[in-house]
């Protein structure tokens, strides 16, 4: 008795039937035998596809003489009781024929440049378009696929999990190494870096170069790339790397925003963006760009080397428009610029005004209540010394932010040496540290505290830095030393750190060097008499 399937197994087993798989791939898939799909199969009147049998040449149709073709039914019985003939045999010049022209590849006259192509790792696709471009090639990218094969041999596709988003949703970002340009400082060729923009549902990518990398450098090629698309999208996925993260988590990517670099999070909310950066070692979730840089390293800058960065972006430019734009997308089956035209009015439309850059670092609140950017000097609000705080700075602004990224302080920026001291940030009584370097000074000595004591009644809270420095010079010269000097600069009524120091200076003595004769260094002689007395004696 044959086996009995359940009902299950045999819907699934009817269906395979039904597209047309044979018993083989049938038992494969789903682990029942031969014999028992093709009894159901038979039983539900579903042809079974023979082995070997289907997808290759029919047999020949019997030639119907006119006679028999008159003749009505008698000759239909005939031909039925005839049965049909059995198939010619094909010669292989009559397959050669019926598949393909006997003729040369069109390829061959340019079997040279294509051979070099090759050495050079230009792929088939690449070749073809250069053949196009600069030879006037007119057959088929099939053609030069089949003559590289010839020549190259065939790869493996390896399969990777395909991610869909709607239109206007996200969009993949990454660094690629980019072609060899000549540097202008140097005259010699330098690796450029390749940027990639690519669109989730579209796969509509931008493509820019630049020689070096930064913050500033990776925010303002999102820019160049928002403004060439014609807008953003909600969600830019990118890698790990400082420009866009300072802080990867292999776990949580990103759901604290203090974790993405401050001003590629200020930029991309300026545009209406947000940043998700891939888990750590997670590629495969940014494939869609992976794949454009490598299809645009493959095809367009394999082995190609360029005299200037904007003749290397004209030919990037050139080539996404002429072939990277106008392909059959692998994974879609459809034009990339047909799908980007659908997919441009999701965009989030553009801002009025650019973004406007800034510098940025931390600083540490000082003994003042200041904080040092480039040479000047900010009040920061009241209970922050000690504190570090981020800074970003411009040329038209100075802003203080606390952990969570609250602003603090707004100041107009000042010359070097300056200070800017907000009305609110100004004590009302002297703090509880100033008054301990206070008492330092005054330790090291009575003129020492009343130049310090002099300082702060003269500046204030300002004069902190010049009250620490102060002290710092009895470190350096000694406590005797800065308090004469101190009471100098008392005497002639200039008691500021500068004229202490400087006095200081030109009061230091000649410096003493080591002698290795004098009339207080005794002779070596003697202490080996004295060796030698000493050793008899206790002997």
């Amino acid at each position: 008795m044959g086996n009995v399937l359940s009902d299950d197994k045999k819907q699934q087993v009817l269906a395979l039937g039904r597209l047309g798989w044979s018993l083989r791939r049938i038992e494969t898939a789903t682990g029942i035998r031969r014999e028992t799909s093709s009894r159901y199969l038979r039983e539900a009147g579903i042809a079974v596809r023979p082995a070997r049998g289907w997808g290759h040449s029919k047999p020949a149709k019997e030639p119907i003489p006119e006679s028999d073709a008159e003749s009505g039914p008698a000759g239909s019985a005939a031909l039925e009781l005839a049965g049909p003939k059995p198939a010619k045999e094909a010669t292989p010049d009559s397959t050669a024929g019926a598949s393909r022209s006997p003729r040369a590849s069109e390829c061959e006259p340019h079997r040279a440049f294509i051979e070099d192509a090759l050495v050079r790792g230009r792929n088939a696709k690449a070749i073809y378009q250069d053949l196009v471009v600069s030879h006037g090639f007119a057959a088929r990218y099939a053609s030069v696929l089949r003559f590289v094969k010839k020549l190259h041999g065939t790869r493996e596709l390896e399969a990777h999990p395909v991610i869909e988003t709607p239109p206007g949703e996200e969009a993949q970002v990454d660094y690629g190494e980019g072609p060899m340009v000549r540097d202008p400082a140097t005259g010699k060729y330098k690796r450029t870096r390749l940027f990639v923009m690519t669109l989730g549902y579209s796969r509509k990518s931008v493509r820019l170069l630049s020689w070096r990398s930064s913050a500033q450098i990776w925010s303002e090629l999102h820019e160049r790339a928002f403004r060439r698309l014609g807008g953003a999208p909600r969600v830019t996925v990118l890698d790990n790397l400082k420009e866009g993260v300072l802080a990867p988590d292999i776990y949580d990517p990103a759901i604290n925003p203090l974790s993405i670099n401050p001003l590629y999070r200020d930029v991309l909310m300026h545009y209406g963006a947000v940043a998700l950066p891939c888990r750590i070692r997670h590629p495969d979730r940014k494939g869609k760009v992976e794949s454009g840089i490598g299809h645009t390293q493959r095809t367009a800058l394999k082995g190609l080397r360029f005299e200037s960065l904007e003749d290397a972006q004209g030919h990037l430019d050139h080539w996404a428009a002429r072939w990277a734009d106008t392909r059959i997308h692998g994974t879609t089956k459809r034009q990339v610029a047909a799908m980007f035209a659908e997919e441009k009015p999701h965009l989030l439309a553009l801002p009025v005004e650019p973004f406007r850059y800034y510098r940025y670092g931390k600083r540490t609140v000082h003994l003042d209540g200041h904080v040092e950017v480039d040479g000047a000097y900010y009040s920061a609000p009241p209970g922050t010394i000690g504190h570090v705080l981020a800074v970003q700075w411009d040329d038209r602004r100075v802003r203080m932010l606390n952990a969570t990224g609250e602003l603090l302080r707004e100041h107009v920026p000042q010359a070097r040496g300056k200070h800017r001291t907000h009305e609110a940030d100004k004590p009302k009584r002297t703090p509880a540290s100033t008054e301990q370097l206070l008492a330092r000074a005054r330790g090291a000595g009575k003129s020492v505290g009343a130049v310090a004591d002099e300082v702060h009644r003269r500046d204030g809270e300002l004069g902190v830095r010049r009250i620490v420095a102060l002290v710092g010079l009895v470190k350096k010269h000694g406590p005797f030393a800065v308090n004469d000097a101190c009471a100098f600069a008392l005497e002639v009524g200039n008691a500021t750190y500068r004229f202490v120091r400087q006095y200081l200076e030109k009061q230091r003595g000649p410096q003493l060097a080591l002698k290795q004769i004098d009339p207080l260094i005794r002779d070596l002689t003697h202490y080996r008499d004295l060796i030698a007395q000493r050793t008899q004696e206790t002997a």
